[in-house]
């Protein structure tokens, strides 16, 4: 073949961005899923059909939350939660963040991990943006989890809204970033199990630390409109 004729070979087809995998046989582990985040996300993804176990440091207390939630959650301490789960969402507070991933290094090997942790302060003046080291906690966590495939997500949510029963569907966009389409697919797919709820990619992780930060200005909003602002992306 001459370079003339591999230059004019037709271009495959460009991949349908909303042709995104079936993930409903998928279980859901959620670390951290006895605080108000991880809680939230395991009981919409427990509604919607997904199997799903919440993980704590003790794991009385994630069979206790287990329990209180129903829909077939289960509970266990962390490590345990992340052995058997297929994809496992990070929802520790940020202080514990490292300490956390650290610890599950080996039973996270493997897995497909979904950080959704922000890096927040507090002051009279209301929440403010922190930057790790890393640049952001999405990176702070491909760093500690070297043999993990790491993609950030669930930033933006309410965690009222999201345990809230009467409510049927959440309406919000999950900005989706990652390193890797496959996996990138596969959270926006996740995102898409809950009613209401779409997954849209939003860069590499390097671009990590504004969808993170975005939350300090979400809180503002929310404080002056007593409201539970989400995030909806135009012309997608």
């Amino acid at each position: 073949m001459t370079t003339n004729d591999s230059d004019s070979a037709p271009k495959p087809p460009a991949k349908d961005p909303w042709d995104l995998p079936d993930v409903s046989g998928l279980t859901v582990g959620v670390l951290g899923g006895t605080g108000p985040q991880g809680r939230g996300l395991a009981y919409r993804f427990a509604r919607a059909g997904q199997k799903v176990i919440i993980g704590s440091r003790a794991a009385d207390r994630a069979r206790t939350a287990a329990d209180e939630l129903g829909h077939g959650v289960e509970g266990a301490d962390n490590a345990e939660c992340a052995r058997r789960s297929d994809v496992v969402i990070v929802a520790v507070p940020w202080e514990g963040h490292a300490k956390t991933l650290e610890s599950l290094r080996g039973e996270l090997a493997g897995k497909l991990v979904i950080d959704c942790v922000n890096p927040l302060g507090f002051d009279k003046k209301g929440a403010y943006a922190l930057k790790p080291e890393e640049g952001s906690a999405a990176e702070q966590a491909a760093a500690l989890l070297p043999e993990s495939r790491v993609t950030a997500a669930f930033h933006h949510l309410s965690a009222v809204l999201l345990q809230d029963e009467a409510i049927e569907e959440i309406d919000t966009d999950v900005l989706v970033l990652g390193e890797a389409r496959a996996d990138t697919d596969l959270v926006q797919a996740l995102a898409g199990r809950i009613p209401g709820m779409r997954g849209i990619f939003a860069g590499r992780l390097r671009n990590a630390h504004q969808v993170e930060s975005l939350v300090a200005n979400l809180i503002s909003v929310n404080r002056r409109y007593k409201a539970h602002a989400g995030l909806r992306t135009t012309d997608v």
